[in-house]
């Protein structure tokens, strides 16, 4: 699943623009993830997270799980996009590859899943360690990508860790579909040209799809993806924990 903002807010009929700025926290969330939620939020995780061993269905687990510990519906998409199965858990660890492993070759960059999950975490918005090792956001693009005060930073951010990697060549891949998504590719364009960055944008209708099917590296967070079988590469929490303040990442990896 792709992330990024939410939509924009409904008031009656008329729908109002979003104006927010950052890619921040949910007034909530200092309380729905905080010191107090985290021992029911880690059970959740085990818990759903045996169910999907066992091949349960996972909506239905997961409103049982959540109905279980009493979660809110944002713990619950926190608990979702936190738990894997033990098979899943341990096929993306086997295609999970070192930074040494980028070197001189080709990385595919999932755009928007890389750049909000960063985005979020410089506008001290929740980010997720999930039980696969991934860093994940709670943002969700659904239709549109808005570009926040992070984003120019989140970027360079992403520059300075590929810069000493030695990778190659960089692809980014945005969702042709989400509005903007032409507007940040001409940024990243730009971002690289000015640094001289061997970086290069591509917009697809089905970048998931694309970047499954990679025999590159991809760097991307997606389960759909990683369940797919390519290498991986964990480029969101890397870029994160080279900024500092990862102490701010919610753990509930269950490790």
């Amino acid at each position: 699943m792709k992330r990024g903002p939410r939509g924009p807010r409904l008031w009656g009929a008329r729908t109002l623009p979003d104006r927010r700025s950052h890619r921040g926290a949910d007034p909530r969330d200092a309380e729905a993830f905080g010191a107090s939620s985290r021992p029911a939020l880690c059970s959740a995780v085990r818990d759903l997270s045996w169910l999907l061993s066992r091949g349960y269905a996972p909506t239905s687990s997961l409103k049982l799980v959540g109905d279980r510990w009493g979660l809110t519906e944002r713990q619950r998409m926190a608990v979702r996009r936190s738990a894997c199965a033990d098979d899943d858990r341990a096929r993306r660890a086997l295609a999970r590859v070192d930074r040494a492993d980028l070197a001189g070759g080709i990385l595919w960059v999932d755009g928007f899943n890389v750049l909000t999950t960063v985005e979020s975490h410089l506008g001290g918005g929740v980010v997720l360690r999930c039980r696969d090792g991934t860093f994940r956001d709670l943002a969700g693009v659904h239709g549109t990508y808005r570009r926040v005060v992070e984003t120019s930073s989140a970027l360079r951010a992403i520059g300075a860790w590929l810069g000493e990697s030695s990778v190659a060549e960089v692809r980014w891949l945005f969702d042709r579909p989400v509005s903007n998504s032409g507007r940040i590719a001409s940024l990243v364009r730009d971002m690289a040209a000015e640094r001289g960055l061997a970086w290069s944008v591509e917009l697809a209708n089905n970048p998931d799809r694309v970047l499954a099917d990679s025999v590159d590296i991809v760097a991307t967070a997606d389960s759909g993806i990683l369940d797919a079988g390519p290498r991986w590469y964990n480029l969101a929490r890397k870029v994160i924990e080279s900024l500092g303040g990862v102490e701010r990442v919610v753990d509930l990896s269950g490790d």
